[in-house]
């Protein structure tokens, strides 16, 4: 049976993904940072009958959680096939229903340090940690929950539909991310690694208060279909199936 981890999976997306790849016969490891979340994640699935997943504490922005975590899962299995990057935060506090957008000018280098924290190094922690038994897997697959939020081209592009929804710290840390991919890519590009980054698209979760337009089960469609693309597929690209391109494809 092929394996996936993916972290911050006790909820919302994170949750969906899960839930989509243990349907497609994946023994999925699900990342939470408190156990008791995990734990009641996969009962939830359980009670729908999916048996093959289990609970891994994981906080990313720890790199003794990460290493625990390497650990235990090592302990069950030689070969990781996927791995799923998806916990993230955006640290934007809300009035009522209205965002209160990070600006530039004023937010505090530590309000962009907490968010980097788990959007960019938490990323690249869980990744090194994980290389080795990905490298043990025919066909590795990495995919980075990134953000339509993150393109740079996009964002400096005044006739584009969400030009002027500006937030600098989650903005730049996806883009950020995205960089991060690219160069993944990049190193790996001679192996039977694909590493996309995938924007799930607005999505009504907990992350934005429910404020997004589109359902859990089509984002996780949306990720879920770049962990299992064939030798063929794309590597080092940037996907946001939301915005209507033919391919899916968007501009870093």
């Amino acid at each position: 049976m092929k394996t996936a981890l993916i972290t911050g999976a006790n909820k919302g997306i994170g949750l969906e993904v899960a839930k989509q790849l243990a349907q497609q016969g994946y023994y999925v490891y699900m990342g939470s940072r408190d156990l008791k979340n995990g734990v009641a994640a996969v009962e939830k699935l359980r009670a729908e009958g999916i048996e093959n997943v289990a609970a891994i504490v994981l906080d990313v922005t720890d790199q003794q959680s990460v290493d625990a975590a390497r650990i235990e899962i090592g302990n069950k299995t030689d070969v990781l096939d996927v791995l799923i990057n998806n916990a993230g935060i955006n640290g934007i506090q809300f009035n009522g229903d209205t965002p209160l957008m990070h600006t530039a000018t004023d937010t505090s280098v530590e309000v962009f340090k907490e968010v980097y924290e788990v959007n960019v190094f938490g990323v690249i922690r869980v990744t090194q940690a994980f290389l080795d038994l990905l490298r043990n897997s025919p066909a590795p697959r990495i995919v980075m929950v990134s953000s339509s939020q993150g393109s740079l081209n996009l964002h400096s592009d005044p006739t584009f539909v969400h030009y002027k929804f500006k937030g600098a710290v989650y903005q730049s840390s996806k883009s950020a991310l995205n960089m991060y991919t690219i160069v993944l890519a990049y190193e790996l590009r001679d192996t039977a690694f694909k590493v996309n980054a995938v924007s799930p698209g607005s999505t009504k979760t907990d992350f934005n208060h429910h404020l997004g337009r589109g359902s859990v089960e089509d984002a996780g469609k949306r990720i879920v279909k770049y962990a299992l693309i064939d030798k063929d597929g794309p590597s080092g690209r940037f996907f946001s199936e939301d915005m209507g391109t033919a391919t899916g494809e968007i501009p870093w």
